[in-house]
């Protein structure tokens, strides 16, 4: 007698934003020439590599990765990148900060963080490799500023987001024309929630790294964030580090990335977590996100995703 493992069932909320991301997955690899799909390894860029998995099967996603490595990511996170990376039907691209920072393009900030230094190597990288269109796994939720981004967002020669050039997107149509030199940021999971990302991952039973689960980890306080030690520097003098039980709920570079504490160690405790929350993931742990009121905003008219 043979058995069958029964697949997971999407709930009737996640199966309309499933058809969706895929809908809009196939319309970039029809409307454009080159894209390529932005992945860090963190949870958001994860789900939109498993939607483009589905969007696309049997054959191979259509779109190089490409991960703009500040050089002070988790290492936890860059381990599982690469393992990502090893199926043969994936190619990865990773552009160094490091380089960037080597050739004087652009300089270490005194506070050691890398992520405002993303937005050069990024803009660069789409340019010298000349993708047209570019994914990632932004949310409308996660940040004032990218809940202005339509799925489609024009971005200029010069990688710049202009809010006023924003396209209407009604009924569902995306318009990816643009002018030589141009490229379009595609956003998939511009309606999901943090909430949906979780969801989804436990009904797909997708793996994502570990440190977004409760673990024990040596943190320190500053300024009423938990971070980590590593190549970045830090902690000063009078900051004390201790073991504390985290977990994260965004990653991206360690010295402007908060852990949580938490003793959320498996995906349904992590969903009842954030179900009791009162923040974002971004407004929770994410000090670049705070450097000014605009932030963001600011950083994605010069060409950040």
């Amino acid at each position: 007698m043979t058995t069958t493992t029964e697949l997971p069932t999407l709930s009737p909320h996640l199966a309309s934003l499933e058809a969706e991301a895929i809908e809009i997955l196939r319309e970039v690899a029809g409307q454009f020439e080159r894209p390529a799909l932005l992945f860090s390894g963190g949870k958001d860029s994860v789900v939109v590599l498993e939607l483009a998995k589905r969007a696309f099967a049997p054959a191979a996603v259509p779109f190089e990765l490409v991960h703009v490595d500040t050089g002070h990511n988790f290492p936890e996170v860059i381990e599982f990148r690469d393992r990502v990376a090893e199926d043969p039907r994936i190619t990865l691209h990773v552009a160094h900060v490091q380089d960037w920072i080597d050739s004087g393009a652009v300089q270490e900030r005194p506070d050691g963080t890398r992520n405002p230094l993303q937005t050069v190597p990024l803009v660069e990288t789409i340019q010298q490799r000349g993708y047209d269109a570019v994914l990632g796994g932004a949310r409308r939720d996660e940040e004032k500023a990218r809940a202005k981004e339509r799925v489609f967002s024009v971005r200029d020669s010069f990688g710049g987001w202009n809010p006023r050039r924003q396209r209407p997107e009604l009924w569902g149509l995306y318009n990816g024309r643009h002018q030589a030199g141009e490229n379009i940021r595609v956003f998939p999971i511009s309606n999901w929630t943090e909430a949906d990302i979780w969801d989804y991952l436990r009904a797909r039973d997708v793996e994502i790294p570990g440190i977004y689960y409760a673990h024990e980890r040596e943190v320190f306080d500053r300024g009423g964030m938990w971070l980590t030690a590593g190549d970045w520097g830090g902690p000063s003098d009078d900051e004390v580090v201790e073991t504390r039980t985290v977990r994260y709920r965004t990653v991206g570079d360690m010295s402007c990335t908060g852990a949580v504490l938490s003793d959320a160690a498996t995906i349904d405790d992590v969903i009842d977590e954030i179900r009791l929350s009162t923040t974002t993931e971004r407004g929770a742990t994410r000090a670049d996100d705070k450097l000014s009121e605009s932030s963001m905003e600011d950083r994605k008219k010069e060409g950040y995703f």
